[in-house]
Formats: C-alpha cells, sequence, structure tokens
C-alpha cells in the first residue's frame, strides 16, 4: 500500500517510537496489519502517534524465554516500525487500524517515560536495505515458495486467490506469506530478523517443510 510519507533513510524517522509488544505479530517493510486496540495503554499511543504526527507504532514481540514480569515483558531486539494508514473508529470504545511497515529497527535501549505505553530509543542503520522496494527479489527462488505454499493449502483444506499470488512481485508475496503464516514467535522472529528476502523466503519454506512433514507423521487433523 502507498503511503503519503516518503521514508529514504533512518534520518527521516524518530529516534524514539512507541512500541507495541505483540507475540507472533510479525510486521514488515510495506506490508500491511491490521490491529483491533481496545486497552487504555494502546488507545492513547495511537491518539498520540496520531497527535504528534509522525503516525508510527513499533510492532515487536515479548520475549518470554528472557520475561521476568508479566506486564512489562522483556522485548526481542529486533522490530518493525510501521505507519497508521487507515484507522477507524468501532463506536465501543476499539480503533480498527491498519499499519504499513517502513523498516525494521534495533533497539537500543527502552526509555524511562511517563505514558502508559512503552517507548525505545532505536537504531534503523542496520536495516537500510528495508528502504528500497522489492531489493532482492530476483533471488527469491519463487518456484519453491510456490510448491510448498501449494503443498500447504492442500494439507489444510485451504483456498487462496492464485490471480493475486501470482501477480504479486516477490517482495510483497514473501511477506504477505510470511506474515500470514501460523507459526509460534520463535519462527516469526527469524523471518523478521532474515539478513535479506532471499533467506526470509527459504526460512518461510523449511519451517512450512518441517510443519508439514511433523503432521503427516502424526496424522494430526489440518487447520480450521
Amino acid at each position: 500500500m502507498p503511503i503519503n510519507a516518503e521514508y529514504r533513510g533512518p534520518s527521516e524517522l524518530p529516534e524514539i517510537i512507541p512500541v507495541f509488544p505483540l507475540p507472533g505479530a510479525l510486521l514488515l517493510p510495506r506490508g500491511q496489519m491490521p490491529l483491533n486496540i481496545f486497552e487504555p495503554r494502546y488507545l492513547a499511543m495511537v491518539d498520540d502517534a496520531l497527535r504528534d504526527g509522525h503516525r508510527l507504532i513499533g510492532m515487536i514481540q515479548p520475549d518470554v524465554t528472557r520475561s521476568r514480569k508479566e506486564e512489562t515483558p522483556a522485548l526481542f531486539s529486533v522490530g518493525c516500525v510501521g505507519r497508521i494508514t487507515q484507522l477507524a473508529e468501532s463506536g465501543d470504545g476499539r480503533y480498527i487500524l491498519e499499519l504499513t511497515g517502513v523498516a525494521r529497527f534495533r533497539v537500543i535501549e527502552e526509555m524511562v517515560v511517563l505514558t502508559p505505553y512503552r517507548q525505545c530509543k532505536v537504531d534503523f542503520f542496520a536495516y537500510l536495505g528495508d528502504f528500497t522496494a522489492r531489493k532482492g527479489e530476483e533471488a527469491v527462488d519463487r518456484e519453491a515458495l510456490l510448491e510448498v505454499l501449494t503443498d500447504f493449502l492442500k494439507a489444510n483444506n485451504l483456498k487462496v486467490d492464485w490471480e493475486g499470488v501470482e501477480s504479486a512481485p516477490n517482495e510483497a508475496l514473501v511477506n504477505a506469506l510470511a506474515m500470514m503464516s501460523p507459526y509460534g514467535p520463535a519462527e516469526k522472529q527469524a523471518m523478521l530478523e532474515a539478513p535479506d528476502l532471499k533467506t526470509r523466503a527459504e526460512i518461510l519454506i523449511a519451517v512450512t517443510e518441517m510443519d508439514l512433514a511433523k503432521k503427516r507423521t502424526s496424522g494430526d487433523p489440518p487447520l480450521q
């Protein structure tokens, strides 16, 4: 989805951003993530992002393996900042919004803040390639990706808009499939931190093949 703001590099993004810890949530550059916001602290976060004008929210997963406090769990070191590109009020106190991914970031430190939501000082320079659309997509093994997608759909009795899949550029296809994949936080984090699009596709293929093999040997029923 095109966005009104054009971000050409890290210098055009703030050093300190609000973060939304959400397990299993994967946002990638130029990908779209729908969110249903209802907790007061995150409603305040959205209000402040709109009021400040930057409309940016950092999506990041809590790292439960290092967490001691349930209310403020430790965070993974890498997340992805997104811009609010759609927002609607539900009428019952919720926001229904969509984030469009801009670039990944590395957490430098979590700030001590008075806001009810968490904020981090972040570094975007490790992910300069995220600011270039479709970078490295020619190296993606599209045939292998579509083959494993076909196997996954058959195993789980699912259907897909093949016309849309076939017309999608490699970057959009890989990132959309990664974001929609039903895998856990560790697998999602591995796809997020992949150094390039080719590696992300390879991780997605490998994880899906392992999942399919496990289902075949265990006789697990397909996803509902």
